[in-house]
């Protein structure tokens, strides 16, 4: 009897190591196996390492070494971003019996869930909401800044509908706002979901604090990173050769206090995360952003193709399937960024998520209803009621995400496998 062959389409939840990160990371489980915090020779190894993995993220993104914090985990990095913003703004500036946090309400779990947390310690919390494709209204953003918001975080990309922020945009009205108001709030984005296939250049994104995840692309679990803008100076490229450039008196900034940690101890990361590195985690992150970099740009361009044509194969099987957030068919129409090219989320009328999960798993196919981080709760989609539309339609909803390994091949076996599903011919796969 043959083994079933299995088909992964579930990207965004978590991507499969890359055999490069792999190798990169293998020597430091064992012969450079030291504690970046030894002065002896181990010690010295495992620090260069950690500097050099510092550097590469870095320079990916335009800032210099010192404004990358390791962490353990994007929601991690967020967590450190929301309480920590909150607990040194209580410290700085004491007359302001209520900080303001703002949000989108369609933010990941580690971000929502910690507001909310925020929010029965007293804190204000906005939550903007988003219309039917996932945005943010920009001018109900600018209405909700006030002389006590400390922090702004909007997602650069949404992990389920897989929806694009204006987040320069958003940079720039609070920008603006602080010209104006003399106030100084932050502002955040998480760009897990986005850094694979958009730029993240800080000085174009115009952000204070960005947050990323390594294994969202083919990096291990278990390492994330925080950056944080610096009152120093920014590392700008400039004809390939690198320049150190001042930044404006706006910085907020680590040597300024405005982000308390939430682990002490010995002091690492720049005080804002102590423990013990976890080496072999942050060289394969590292080496993963250094792939990401080196990669053909076409690969973003061949994902979205294969998304598309399962998107039509899709059309084909359920004619009443709709797409949830923006279609990347109407977007140049409607003025809208089009979505990440790797996410597909889909509402089928008058099906349950959970039942086709199961069926399609049952034939081989990985696909998921939503989130990672909410799945095993078997709950709907608080992202696609967050848009306007009613909790049925959550229900009937699937996340397709694709990834650098999907294959032609894989998409037409999924189509074959949904047809059976869907309108009933269930054949033994071949």
């Amino acid at each position: 009897m043959a083994l079933l062959q299995k088909i992964y389409l579930d990207y965004a939840a978590t991507t499969p190591v890359d055999p490069a990160v792999l190798r990169a990371m293998r020597p430091y489980f064992s012969e450079k196996f030291g504690n970046a915090g030894s002065l002896h020779s181990f010690g010295q190894e495992a620090m260069a390492a950690l500097d050099k993995s510092r550097e590469i993220v870095a320079a990916s993104i335009g800032a210099d070494f010192r404004e990358i914090i390791f962490t353990g985990s994007a929601t991690e990095a967020n967590n450190l971003v929301l309480r920590g913003v909150v607990a040194r703004s209580l410290i700085a500036n004491r007359r302001l019996s209520t900080p303001r946090i703002i949000v989108s309400s369609i933010e990941h779990e580690s971000v929502l869930e910690t507001a909310r947390d925020l929010e029965k310690e007293g804190i204000d919390v906005v939550y903007l909401l988003v219309d039917k494709t996932g945005l943010i209204d920009l001018k109900k953003l600018e209405a909700s800044l006030d002389e006590n918001t400390v922090l702004v975080s909007v997602m650069y990309a949404n992990n389920e509908i897989g929806t694009i922020q204006q987040v320069a945009a958003i940079a720039k009205i609070i920008s603006d706002f602080r010209s104006q108001s003399g106030a100084m709030p932050l502002f955040h984005t998480d760009a897990s979901q986005a850094f694979q296939f958009l730029d993240c250049s800080v000085a174009d994104l115009g952000v204070d604090l960005m947050t990323f995840s390594s294994h969202k692309i083919y990096g291990p679990k278990g390492a994330g990173a925080l950056y944080l803008k610096d009152s120093g100076f920014r590392i700008q490229n400039s004809g390939g050769n690198k320049q150190k450039t001042p930044l404006n008196h706006e910085s907020l900034f680590i040597n300024h206090g405005f982000l308390g940690p939430l682990l002490t101890g010995g002091g690492q990361e720049f005080g804002l995360r102590s423990g013990t590195e976890n080496i072999p985690a942050i060289v394969g992150f590292a080496k993963a952003v250094e792939l990401l970099v080196n990669l053909n740009k076409l690969t973003s361009k061949d994902i979205a193709n294969l998304r598309n044509e399962l998107w039509c194969g899709i059309k084909k099987i359920c004619p009443k399937a709709e797409i949830n957030g923006v279609s990347p068919a109407e977007a140049p129409s409607a003025k809208r960024l089009a979505p990440l090219p790797n996410i597909l989320n889909v509402y089928f009328p008058g099906r349950e998520a959970q039942d086709l999960l199961t069926k399609f798993d049952l034939h081989g196919l990985a696909v998921s209803s939503g989130s990672a981080c909410r799945a095993r709760a078997s709950l709907s989609s608080y992202v696609i009621e967050a848009m306007g539309y009613p909790k049925e339609r959550s229900r009937s909803s699937v996340r397709f995400s694709l990834g650098r390994p999907t294959t032609k091949e894989e998409i037409t076996q999924t189509l074959r496998i949904m047809k059976g599903i869907i309108i009933g011919n269930r054949g033994k796969r071949r």
